[in-house]
């Protein structure tokens, strides 16, 4: 433990001497707002590491996150704003004020009991009005939709089982078949989007983690097929559909 507390500090030393007057000069121009659209990339870095099981380059995407972090504290500091220490108190008390059943008195039954207390601590200590109050609007949709339909259902707005919301999605698939405009359409699908979210919260998954694997997979069987297309002289988009989905077929048994 020292020596990792060591080491972070060697670290912090380093940003420090990059912001200096003597340091780098792209550095010291960053501002708070400059470094946004960096840590976001970052943050998307470490889910891909996550996504591909590399530890070697979880770390590797973890440290450029702490860097970006341990940048924005400096800037802070050195605008007399907070600092690295009053950062680490503010998770710090957070945590142990957050988790009573660990650091206080207080009894859970188990994880869902846990996450219960932690959204209503939340929205007393914000004074929140609505349950739906503190969820981004600017989260991917699916992930939006996810969150705020895991708050609807801590006040007991939910299916009570996986098998109601399975029944809504062929009733939002009839409705989309049936929609006579694009307007409507558009709205059907929506709501099919919606309902297969809910889907995936009452199954214990998150949608935008299914569909990121799904994708994924697409991508990687759809390089199989422009690959083995390619050995054999031929061209995809030249194929009929039952030879393309000869080719899909086949990269499927291949991963």
């Amino acid at each position: 433990m020292a020596d990792d507390v060591e080491r972070l500090a060697a670290l912090v030393e380093v940003v420090r001497r990059l912001r200096s007057p003597s340091g780098c000069p792209w550095d010291r121009e960053q501002t708070h707002a400059s470094l946004r659209a960096t840590l976001l990339e970052e943050a998307y870095e470490v889910l891909e590491a996550i996504d591909e099981r590399s530890m070697v380059k979880l770390r590797e995407e973890l440290g450029d996150v702490l860097l970006q972090v341990l940048m924005q504290a400096e800037i802070a500091s050195e605008a007399e704003e907070f600092s690295l220490g009053d950062l680490a108190d503010t998770v710090r008390e957070k945590l142990v004020r957050r988790h009573p059943h660990v650091f206080g008195s207080t009894t859970v039954s188990g994880s869902e009991e846990v996450l219960r207390n932690w959204e209503a601590m939340k929205a007393k200590e914000y004074g929140r009005e609505s349950a739906l109050d503190g969820v981004q609007r600017s989260l991917p949709a699916l992930q939006w939709a996810w969150s705020l339909q895991r708050r609807a259902a801590n006040v007991g707005f939910d299916w009570p089982d996986v098998e109601g919301a399975l029944d809504k999605v062929r009733e939002e698939l009839d409705e989309l078949r049936q929609a006579p405009t694009v307007e409507e359409r558009e709205a059907e699908f929506g709501d099919l989007l919606f309902t297969l979210v809910n889907v995936a919260r009452k199954l214990g998954m998150n949608p935008e983690d299914a569909l990121r694997g799904t994708t994924g997979r697409f991508e990687a069987r759809f390089r199989i097929m422009e690959q083995q297309a390619k050995v054999e002289g031929k061209a995809l988009k030249d194929l009929p559909i039952d030879e393309l989905d000869r080719y899909w077929e086949a990269a499927k048994r291949k991963g």
